[in-house]
């Protein structure tokens, strides 16, 4: 008798469906939550990605307009316009370099480079590395290469570490065949 009824006990329980949700809900939230703390993560990620590009053309179009010669005061505020653009938590980074084509020696030459926050400016050996990412150009022709750099910190560990997002933006001149500065003539013949 005692083992007939300990039997229809557990069969009831095993029958009981009351609170099956509650204990579902249970085992399923932390999953919901990771799920919904990992979209917020991503979209934030791809929207300091978009921000961070189109902070960067935004300084290449603003370079590609200028006719007045570009110097270090000119480089530092549009650094800090980039900050001020990205919005971003770490650092920024920042390198303006105009490159000439030179058809005859079948090369790109940089007439000048500036940069905030990356370890060096390009030089014409450092341009040769740069070869296939830079667009095919007329002989003689100048682009503006703007390249920027910052680090997205995700606010939530969901999985993902810091991710480097990096710029890499060209512009022709478009009032002058020539951004002057740094040493480059603003007046007559630019070779």
């Amino acid at each position: 008798m005692p083992l007939s009824r300990l039997t229809a006990r557990l069969a009831a329980f095993r029958d009981d469906t009351r609170g099956n949700v509650t204990l579902e809900f249970l085992l399923v939230f932390p999953l919901i939550a990771w799920a919904f703390a990992a979209v917020f993560v991503f979209f934030d990620g791809y929207r300091q990605s978009s921000v961070n590009l189109k902070a960067a053309y935004t300084i290449s179009d603003l370079i590609s307009r200028e006719t007045g010669e570009v110097d270090d005061e000119y480089i530092d505020s549009m650094h800090s316009l980039l900050q001020t653009l990205t919005r971003a938590a770490s650092p920024t980074m920042l390198r303006v370099t105009i490159i000439r084509w030179d058809k005859e020696d079948n090369r790109y030459y940089v007439d000048w480079s500036a940069n905030r926050g990356y370890l060096t400016g390009l030089d014409d050996d450092s341009v040769v590395t740069l070869k296939d990412r830079l667009p095919t150009m007329p002989d003689g022709e100048r682009v503006i290469l703007v390249e920027t750099n910052n680090t997205f910190q995700p606010s939530l560990k969901v999985g993902i570490g810091d991710i480097d997002l990096e710029n890499f933006v060209f512009t022709r001149p478009r009032f002058a065949p020539q951004i002057c500065g740094f040493g480059m003539p603003c007046s007559g013949e630019f070779s």
